[in-house]
């Protein structure tokens, strides 16, 4: 079926080469044409469905009736002005005929902002050929502008041959297939040698590459196509339509509201509005940090000379991603990830075999996969626009030798960026500066991640009225309501003043004294431990005040390779962070994976609820040979003095008898004499019941509070539907803590929590009222918690703990918490 396309606009129809875009004239985002605007009336060029109009207004998809998708995109650049001068005349779904507005653009003020009005009008989906009956000529809106037509699919279905699977479903992830569930569909296919295919909206995505997947803009409740070719192609596509239609831990049921598109202007109260990313209160003057681009020549020195350069740049950059460590090992491994995508690899390599350089191959592979992205109009994919130009401009400054020149902030400044790329992150670190406010990006985006681990306030997604504050004029962000005051007065500025004196004075306080152990106010000890994952961590944790280690999650080691670590970089990983930590204590997790964190190269069947599934000490138990291997690791990596060992998920004393008898078996392998302390997690009900049960046997207990509150309360975390369910101060959680406690104090052995409320300093005296006596906290909170101990009485603690105990809702409780503070 042939569906005409009439002008959507009167102007100046033009070639899409003569775009000044390359992810356009390159035809990456499809064939098609474009018009120069003479009006701001976006018509629709024939009937068709809206698929989505972009948050942004500068871009509506439609479906066509030949199932073709068309995009219209307003102007060049134009996502950046956050609607501003846009108004949508349309909702997604809506059927629309022939001339129907689409959308109303304010030319003038989009002109003086936007790249360029040029409008390119592409056909997306592929399988379609556009014949353009009108170019380089004027054209009214309505004129006959082109044809869209299907063309014959190269490899029918009837000739795949029995090495072929497929299979149609439908997306139940609340939020569709965005980031995380893209990287699990590609982590999940490493074992299979087949080609995957997912077909959603007509277009074909490869299932391998998580760029394809983010570009697909697949949906909640979108059904898609998944089909396979190869020797394993049924395997591989059953553990892929499971893995889908289990949910990934993210449980269907309606999407969340979109967020509201960034504030353009001030608002009535004079403030900028955003949203908190990182917590805190700053004081300071503006510093636009507008980094350039490092221009890139267009023309090679000839095809295999410029992809032997991408091959080395690209293997440099994951050699140095697989050595990251600290809050910064998930955001390298998220790019290695990007960085091995074989689309973009495959784009770069197509613009090479052009006669391109590799770094201009390489950046318009970025940008066309960026654009596709945002053309989604999905915030949280949007998010991830950051991490492709991260990787941009990395992979560029090691094939040009050189590197954008990165403005450097003066101490104290408010950096204010459009959005901020992760690896911009470090230099704006070491400055010193006050905190940061971006016209764009999101709480998730890794820049964001980065802002909260290292204590710098951070406002998002502010919009374009950030841009336009002067440089060096006095501003104040308040991260935590969300605002930023770009023209406080004397009044606000002293009492800012104050405010950032009151808390310097307390931090600074509270850090003197983090190094001493931590002694009640009536005397009563209680030790102040790390939550860690690396040895870069333990190091600076013991700068906090950190007095051990009460959980090392042993994950780290295992996840995101495509094979087990080996015994001997088991040993040296731990051995490190025992030097790290200096001769204090060590409790090490062993592996804890299945539920929401598995490998790729180990066996993890379909499972309905993977939380209540084979995890923790349970996939430990069915794989001896791995528990034992562990176990030899940790004792000839971690000096006797130090080491403590620890099972996650433990339910009964059962599972602890097995676990002792392989880790008794390790000990006499090694030639270990001395008995090594042995614990077990209380994060089940279970264990928390029978937790006199097992201290009879168990050297001691630490409860996991995360999944102990979402057990005990019915309430999966990682499902927003229920996520403010789960609350560690809920009196149901209060009593299982006080069970395991009272359990522990039956046979003389200690107790602690390593749990998120074991970071919370309001929780502390409910805690240590319940019998606590170590709480292992994330390093950043250990000074604050600290102090908030040394105040406290026994006497005080219990009584309060028996107040909340008595308490009907966590609501009661925190009430209780806010009238004790």
């Amino acid at each position: 079926m042939i569906v005409q396309l009439h002008a959507p606009m009167t102007g100046w129809a033009l070639p899409l080469e003569q775009v000044p875009d390359p992810v356009f004239a390159d035809r990456m985002m499809g064939d098609g044409f474009a018009i120069d605007p003479l009006d701001g009336v976006v018509r629709a060029p024939c009937d068709a469905t809206v698929i989505a109009v972009a948050p942004t207004r500068h871009s509506v998809s439609l479906r066509l009736a030949n199932g073709a998708e068309l995009l219209i995109h307003v102007g060049l650049e134009t996502v950046a002005l956050a609607g501003n001068g846009f108004t949508a005349q349309v909702r997604d779904g809506e059927t629309v005929t022939l001339g129907q507005p689409l959308l109303l653009v304010d030319l003038d003020p989009v002109a003086l902002q936007a790249k360029s009005l040029i409008t390119p009008v592409t056909v997306t989906s592929d399988g379609y050929a556009v014949t353009v009956l009108a170019s380089e000529a004027r054209v009214t809106a309505g004129d006959p502008i082109a044809d869209v037509s299907p063309v014959a699919n190269d490899v029918a279905a009837a000739d795949l041959g029995e090495d072929t699977a497929h299979c149609t479903i439908r997306v139940p992830l609340a939020n569709g297939i965005h980031a995380r569930p893209a990287a699990r569909i590609v982590a999940a296919l490493k074992p299979f040698t087949a080609e995957v295919t997912i077909v959603a909206h007509n277009r074909p995505a490869n299932a391998r590459s998580i760029v394809a997947l983010l570009s697909a803009g697949i949906r909640h409740d979108d059904e898609i196509a998944i089909g396979a070719r190869g020797p394993d192609a049924r395997a591989a596509i059953a553990t892929i339509a499971q893995l889908i239609e289990q949910g990934m831990d993210e449980e269907a049921h309606a999407p969340a509201a979109p967020a509201a598109a960034p504030t353009p202007a001030v608002s009535g109260d004079g403030l900028l509005h955003g949203i908190r990313a990182a917590p805190g209160f700053a004081l300071g003057r503006v510093f636009q940090f507008r980094p350039g681009d490092v221009a890139v020549p267009e023309h090679g020195h000839g095809v295999a000379s410029e992809n032997a350069a991408l091959d080395t740049a690209r293997a440099r950059l994951i050699a140095a991603a697989d050595g990251a460590s600290g809050a910064g090992a998930d955001i390298a491994a998220a790019h290695r990830a990007l960085v091995d995508d074989p689309e973009l690899l495959g784009a770069a390599q197509a613009q090479i075999a052009q006669g391109k350089s590799a770094a201009f191959a390489w950046r318009s592979a970025i940008r066309g996969h960026a654009e596709a992205i945002r053309a989604t109009g999905d915030r949280l994919l949007i998010e991830r626009i950051a991490d492709l130009k991260d990787i941009e401009r990395q992979v560029i400054a090691l094939l040009t030798g050189s590197d954008a020149t990165l403005p450097v902030p003066p101490r104290g400044a408010i950096v204010i960026a459009d959005e901020l790329l992760p690896s911009h992150f470090a230099i704006l670190a070491s400055a010193g500066i006050a905190g940061i406010g971006t016209a764009f990006g999101g709480p998730t985006a890794h820049a964001s991640i980065l802002a909260a681990s290292a204590g710098i306030p951070m406002l998002v997604a502010g919009g374009t009225a950030l841009l336009a504050l002067n440089d060096g004029s006095e501003i104040i962000l308040d991260a935590d309501r969300g605002t930023i005051d770009p023209a406080p007065d004397r009044a606000a500025i002293d009492a800012g003043n104050v405010r950032l004196s009151e808390r310097a004075q307390r931090v600074a306080a509270e850090a003197a004294a983090a190094l001493a152990p931590c002694v009640m106010a009536d005397g009563t000890r209680i030790e102040i431990f790390a939550n860690l994952a690396n040895a870069a961590e333990a190091a600076h944790a013991v700068t906090l005040g950190a007095e051990g280690c009460g959980l090392l999650r042993t994950e780290f080691l295992f996840l995101d390779r495509d094979a087990a670590p080996v015994e001997a970089e088991q040993r040296a990983a731990y051995a490190a962070i025992a030097a790290g930590l200096d001769g204090r204590p060590l409790i090490v997790r062993t592996l804890d994976i299945g539920g929401d964190k598995p490998v790729a190269y180990l066996p993890f069947p379909h499972e309905e609820n993977p939380a209540l599934g084979n995890r923790g000490i349970r996939f430990s138990l069915d794989r001896p040979d791995l528990l034992a291997q562990q176990f030899r690791a940790i004792l000839a990596g971690v000096p006797a003095a130090q080491c403590r060992i620890m099972l996650p998920m433990i339910i009964d004393g059962g599972e602890l008898a097995t676990a002792r008898a392989i880790l008794d078996e390790a000990r006499a392998a090694l030639g270990i004499a001395t008995p090594v302390p042995l614990g077990v997690m209380v994060e089940t009900p279970a264990a928390a019941m029978l937790a006199a049960s097992l201290a009879r046997d168990a050297d001691f207990l630490s409860i996991g509070s995360n999944d102990l509150t979402q057990y005990a309360l019915a309430a999966d975390r990682g499902n927003p539907a229920v996520a403010a369910k789960v609350d560690a101060f809920h009196p149901a959680v209060l009593h299982l803590i006080a069970r395991a406690a009272e359990g522990a104090r039956t046979h003389g052995r200690w107790i602690g929590v390593c749990g998120g409320i074991a970071s919370d300093p309001l929780a502390a005296p409910i805690l240590i009222g319940l019998g606590v006596t170590e709480l292992s906290a994330t390093p950043a909170a250990i000074p604050a918690l600290k102090a908030v101990v040394r105040h406290l009485t026994m006497a005080d603690c219990r009584a309060l703990a028996e107040r909340a105990l008595a308490a009907s809702t966590a609501a009661d409780v925190h009430a209780l918490l806010e009238g004790a503070a």
